[in-house]
């Protein structure tokens, strides 16, 4: 599921997977598969869907990224998980079916570079926390009004790099030790061919249906996040 989204839309392995694997794994190790499976997808797209690499329209989003990056590597064995997907799950819940449903977007004329280089931030920071680099970054690229491929480079690129200094650290902290490879062998091979699907069908799709898609994907991760969470913080109370 999580490979064929990413192929699709670019972004949203982590996100995808985490709402299947929160079910099951501790955070720790749901991080660290989501992160390495989110690398492996945009390494096969980075292959099988070229958008380019337009440096001055990327840059900002990546310099943000790794200064935000190690913040969410402190944050990831402090941080109160169910809380964090609460928050952000009602964020895409109510956001996203607003932008879906409007007639016509409404395009962010302000902020230019300073508002990339945050949003990248923002990606750093979720990136570190499990992988989900593309949530801030493609909501960003959706209401700036940039084109389905001008859109994908920015965030296949961006996601490519912060996803690979991510794993880099999580094995030099040792959050990936070696009992994690037999699930990573596992990872890797079942997200190959629906990743290859899913950047099939990138190409052919228009630039109403990817935002269509790509909005969708975000609200069907929202409302997963809050199965997760509402039900272990009632728990709790």
């Amino acid at each position: 599921m999580a490979g064929f989204v990413q192929g699709l839309s670019g972004f949203g392995y982590g996100l995808t997977a985490m709402s299947i694997w929160a079910w099951t794994l501790e955070p720790m190790l749901a991080a660290a598969l989501a992160v390495f499976g989110g690398l492996t997808g945009q390494l096969i797209s980075a292959v099988s869907v070229r958008r380019g690499f337009d440096w001055k329209l990327v840059a900002p989003f990546i310099a943000g990224g790794l200064a935000g990056l190690p913040l969410g590597l402190w944050l990831l064995p402090r941080l109160d998980v169910m809380l964090f997907k609460l928050v952000l799950g009602l964020l895409l819940v109510v956001f996203c079916p607003l932008m879906l449903l409007a007639t016509r977007l409404p395009k962010v004329q302000r902020g230019g570079r300073v508002g990339d280089a945050l949003a990248g931030a923002a990606g750093g920071v979720m990136g570190g926390l499990g992988g989900f680099t593309g949530v801030v970054p493609t909501l960003w690229c959706q209401v700036r009004g940039l084109s389905k491929d001008h859109q994908r480079s920015v965030i296949q690129n961006f996601n490519l790099t912060m996803l690979a200094v991510t794993f880099a650290t999580y094995v030099a902290t040792g959050i990936i030790c070696s009992d994690m490879l037999p699930l990573f062998a596992i990872a890797a091979p079942a997200m190959l061919v629906p990743s290859l699907l899913g950047a099939r069908l990138y190409i052919g799709i228009s630039e109403n249906t990817f935002r269509k898609v790509v909005l969708g994907v975000l609200t069907a991760a929202g409302v997963a996040m809050l199965v997760s969470a509402v039900p272990a913080l009632l728990a709790r109370a």
